[in-house]
């Protein structure tokens, strides 16, 4: 079996929100931080034979790196990592799922009350301002159809804040203050159709690839009509 770069692409980006992962037989990549307040999905080209428990993601990464092409060979305990002569390889034992943190259960989204587009370009701007101002928080609000997305810190009103407008979807009369943690937002390159619900739990969409994140919002997030 060979991994196409789509899902190296996947594969790197989540081991962002967990070093240690339990890929399932099938063909859906999933993880979950440590904190369980991330939850990301990918459906990939490949199918896994078997279940593969990797205790070191990035270490998995970079043994597939050791080979030009990697071929993958399953058998029982371990997978054979070939190059395309066959002449090189890596035996790469699993772990045993009790030593992992992998998610347990799918999420059923509740019913959303904001949506909107988060284009790669402004979640570029939202993180350079975050990284420019020293902040951790991005605050969305609506007022008249219009979202403003700010980083701020929500524990200082005087702070410094950067924010930018989009158009989006939410109810005339709500009054919302939606936080998320901005090094939640560990995504895959491109656009994202965003849903968030009053039930602090946001989901955000790939428009390119499938690849699916739910991120928990911040206990200080508030919604009220």
């Amino acid at each position: 079996m060979e991994l196409s770069e789509n899902t190296l692409d996947v594969l790197k980006n989540f081991s962002g929100i967990n070093q240690n992962m339990l890929i399932r037989q099938g063909n859906t990549i999933k993880t979950i931080s440590e904190a369980r307040n991330v939850l990301a999905t990918a459906v990939v080209a490949e199918e896994f034979p078997q279940d593969l428990g990797i205790y070191d993601l990035n270490e998995f990464i970079g043994v597939l790196g050791l080979v030009d092409q990697p071929r993958l060979k399953f058998v029982d305990e371990y997978v054979t990592v070939s190059d395309s002569t066959g002449r090189s390889k890596v035996k790469y034992f699993f772990s045993p799922e009790e030593t992992l943190t992998a998610p347990q259960k799918d999420i059923t989204m509740p019913e959303t009350e904001v949506n909107f587009v988060l284009t790669a370009d402004t979640l570029n701007k939202i993180k350079r301002a975050a990284s420019t101002l020293g902040h951790d928080e991005v605050s969305i609000t609506g007022k008249d159809g219009v979202l403003s997305l700010s980083v701020v810190d929500s524990q200082n009103s005087t702070s410094n804040a950067f924010s930018i407008d989009i158009d989006g979807e939410f109810p005339a009369d709500a009054k919302f203050n939606f936080i998320m943690g901005i090094s939640n937002l560990k995504l895959l390159p491109g656009d994202y159709q965003v849903n968030i619900s009053s039930k602090l739990i946001s989901c955000l969409t790939n428009k390119n690839v499938n690849v699916k994140y739910w991120i928990a919002l911040e206990k200080s997030s508030s919604y009220g009509v």
